[in-house]
């Protein structure tokens, strides 16, 4: 099964502020979750934040959250950034 990955209209507009190579992780991480699904134990410090929100390490000081609920294709990125500013 393939899953769809948006990006919230917010989130997208932020990226381009990030560094390059954080931008580059976001679209591998983005990749991975369209084939294997929202569960993506190989990225570091990957933890669910509740029943259906996840985030993992981009960077260690990039983070990127996202939200799925069960039994559901869509899986939508809703945060790219800096840990310290980190919705969890």
């Amino acid at each position: 099964m393939r899953y769809k990955v948006t990006i919230r209209k917010k989130t997208a507009r932020g990226l381009t502020k990030l560094p390059k190579g954080v931008q580059k992780l976001l679209f591998l991480l983005i990749a991975d979750l369209q084939e294997s699904g929202p569960i993506q134990k190989s990225w570091p410090n990957f933890s669910p934040l509740d029943k259906d929100r996840f985030h993992c390490h981009l960077t260690y000081r990039h983070v990127a959250c996202w939200t799925w609920r069960k039994d559901e294709i869509e899986i939508e990125v809703h945060y790219v950034g800096s840990r310290e500013k980190a919705p969890y």
